[in-house]
């Protein structure tokens, strides 16, 4: 059995959960449950009639479920927060928190295909037990098709060079594993920035197979129609893809980032930001947990509820 401590080491864990400020009888959603973490503090600051609500489609984060009857663990994608909170009964809730990106867990488990440090099956399926893996969009999808999953994803500025190499490479045979993708590609990055090309690489297909934008998209969209005036939204993020998407939802009300203004020219959210700016670990925390040395927290406050 995997131990939650053992799992994933909680990012910005007092920030973040501090961010909700929780009412003890209210109702949270911890929408990337992974080692439990956050979801074990917000428990510790809930009264006897709060619940929380936690997601994750990994089965492996089932072995660190917390034995709690105001706990309820969700065994899916986030994307589907509103039909899942319709189907148990609620309507509003208090607070919603979200650490996205990859758990440690996954770093480390040297099956899963998510790292280059070890020779692994390209798989990056954040469920295992459904849809295509990295594998099969290497060896099936045409050249503009990797080009604009390296570019978008990755933001990797030779994205054509890299599409046409593994084009080039599964001509002789399959890339099966991450050893075979780093043997196609390392023609394609200099040798001091190997190691950080070759994440974004990582990063893009992972992103790709997982549909990580449309599905943060969708519970963005989610956690705005269900977040109460008062409550709180409290999100983690790792890269600029999925901070433009947070900042346009806390700045604007949409992922879009459309501005709407009153007449005296005042943008019209649904949100207010908390602190004014982003809060990111303290030195020693990325000293100490070197994931969280790109981490970022956005916190906003539901400052008016619309008609729907």
């Amino acid at each position: 059995m995997i131990k939650a401590e053992g799992y994933h080491v909680p990012v910005l864990l007092r920030e973040s959960v501090g961010g909700l400020d929780i009412k003890p009888d209210g109702v949270y959603v911890d929408v990337t449950f992974g080692g439990g973490g956050h979801s074990r503090e917000i428990l510790s600051r809930l009264g006897a009639k709060g619940r929380l609500f936690s997601f994750d489609q990994d089965e492996d984060a089932e072995q660190n479920i917390v034995n709690d009857e105001r706990f309820t663990f969700v065994r899916s994608n986030f994307r589907y927060l509103k039909n899942w909170m319709r189907y148990y009964g609620i309507g509003e809730i208090d607070g919603l928190l979200a650490d996205l990106g990859v758990s440690s867990h996954h770093f480390d488990d040297e099956t899963r295909g998510f790292s280059f440090r070890f020779d692994a099956p390209l798989d990056m399926r954040m469920n295992k037990r459904a849809g295509m893996t990295a594998a099969d969009v290497l060896n099936n999808d045409s050249e503009e098709q990797l080009s604009d999953i390296f570019y978008i994803y990755g933001e990797l500025k030779n994205a054509r060079r890299i599409a046409a190499a593994i084009i080039q490479a599964r001509t002789a045979r399959h890339i099966e594993t991450t050893n075979d993708l780093m043997e196609a590609t390392e023609k394609c990055f200099q040798r001091e920035r190997e190691k950080k090309e070759t994440a974004k690489l990582f990063q893009a297909l992972r992103i790709e197979v997982n549909h990580e934008m449309d599905a943060l998209k969708e519970m963005l969209n989610g956690a705005r129609d269900l977040i109460r005036t008062g409550g709180r939204l409290s999100v983690i993020t790792y890269h600029s893809l999925e901070d433009r998407l947070v900042k346009n939802m806390m700045k604007a009300g949409n992922v879009e980032g459309k501005v709407v203004q009153d007449f005296f020219g005042r943008i019209e959210s649904p949100f207010r930001q908390i602190g004014g700016k982003v809060i990111v670990p303290s030195e020693e925390e990325q000293q100490s947990n070197p994931r969280s040395r790109s981490a970022k927290l956005r916190i906003a406050e539901r400052v008016r509820k619309e008609e729907r």
